[in-house]
């Protein structure tokens, strides 16, 4: 399948499933899942963008900032294009190329309820269907050409890792680090981060979530930096913990836990078994090791287009794991005045059912500086 291939792919895919549900009509306004059906990205901020498909005409019209108009023309699979200007009602102009639906269906964690009231003054006859799990669903399940996006995010944001370990120095501040990292992300290529990086040093890596601050790297530190980027549409996100110089042996207690949860919940990896056995894995070991308390979070979570994205990777998820799946496996021991550990590596479950790891960057325990 090439890529010129995957958007009239992924458009009937929807097609089927709204022709399954009795909806008419397709409005998605997301930019993520516009991108994902034509691809088209822009970031409309407070303008219109929408994807309309109907089934009933097999017509397909993307909506589009006028600013963007020429962009989108030159990047989206779609039969046609609308602009909308600055001044235009947009939902006159959605009207006016819409052939009044019975039924619409919308993203409902993404529609805002402004945008719904509008869109039911414009169609008081239409019944609003939620769209946003049938299509979180089809995202959900990664193709090899996917896959090999996320693998070049990865490999960028590896080459940032490795700066990380040569220019980290004792007196550096996280913001420091992190304005260093984040310089190298785009000098080698990427979009844009995917999310706030976070660079931790000493005790402040036991926040599992913390920003960086003007705080200084000190010897016998840990440092915690989990780093992503976006590009070419996809994400990468990996997490290394350091120690800078010697470190203690309680230190190295926590990394030896929390590596070989990792590990473990890496190995517990296979098609058909429930999610949930991936955090419980984990949790078993960092538990049987006395930091039981120490883990706050669940050990994953599916990324691609989006960070964050389905499946959650929690003892809770009775899901079966099936090829396609892209998710981390980050367990993470955080105690309180000594600091944190987390070590986090992407996997995919690939056609044959087999676990690939993605992330390749070293993690056995590396003493920096």
């Amino acid at each position: 399948m090439t890529t010129n291939d995957v958007w009239p792919i992924r458009k009937r895919q929807l097609r089927a499933y709204m022709e399954e549900q009795g909806i008419d009509v397709a409005i998605i306004t997301s930019p993520t899942h516009v991108y994902y059906f034509t691809g088209f990205h822009c970031d409309p901020h407070e303008r219109f963008l929408a994807l309309a498909i109907d089934v009933r005409s097999g017509a397909e019209t993307l909506f589009v900032p006028l600013l963007d108009r020429l962009a989108a023309q030159q990047q989206a699979d779609v039969s046609r294009i609308v602009a909308v200007s600055d001044t235009d009602n947009p939902y006159d102009t959605l009207r006016a190329n819409t052939v009044r639906p019975s039924s619409i269906g919308l993203e409902k964690n993404f529609v805002s309820l402004a945008a719904a009231e509008r869109l039911t003054a414009i169609f008081p006859d239409a019944r609003l269907h939620d769209l946003e799990p049938a299509i979180l669903s089809l995202r959900m399940k990664k193709t090899e050409e996917e896959i090999a996006k996320v693998s070049a995010s990865i490999a960028l944001i590896e080459q940032v890792m490795a700066h990380a370990v040569k220019h980290a120095a004792i007196g550096m501040t996280e913001l420091d680090l992190t304005a260093e990292l984040e310089y190298q992300m785009k000098r080698l290529g990427a979009d844009k981060p995917a999310f706030e990086s976070i660079v931790l040093t000493g005790a402040r890596t036991a926040l599992p979530h913390g920003h960086p601050g003007p705080t200084p790297i000190r010897p016998g530190d840990l440092v915690l930096i989990d780093i992503g980027v976006k590009a070419q549409g996809y994400c990468s996100d990996i997490t290394r913990t350091f120690i800078m110089g010697e470190g203690t042996r309680e230190q190295e207690r926590i990394y030896e836990t929390v590596l070989a949860a990792n590990e473990a919940a890496i190995r517990a990896v296979r098609t058909g078994a429930p999610i949930s056995v991936l955090d419980d894995t984990a949790r078993q070991i960092i538990a049987s090791r006395g930091y039981g308390e120490y883990f706050p979070h669940r050990v994953g979570h599916g990324f691609g287009m989006d960070i964050h994205e389905a499946p959650s990777i929690h003892g809770e998820n009775g899901m079966l794991m099936e090829p396609g799946l892209l998710f981390t496996i980050e367990p993470g021991v955080y105690v309180p005045q000594i600091g944190g550990v987390r070590i986090e590596d992407d996997i995919y479950i690939a056609s044959d059912g087999s676990a690939r790891v993605l992330t390749s960057f070293p993690k056995r325990l590396s003493r920096i500086g």
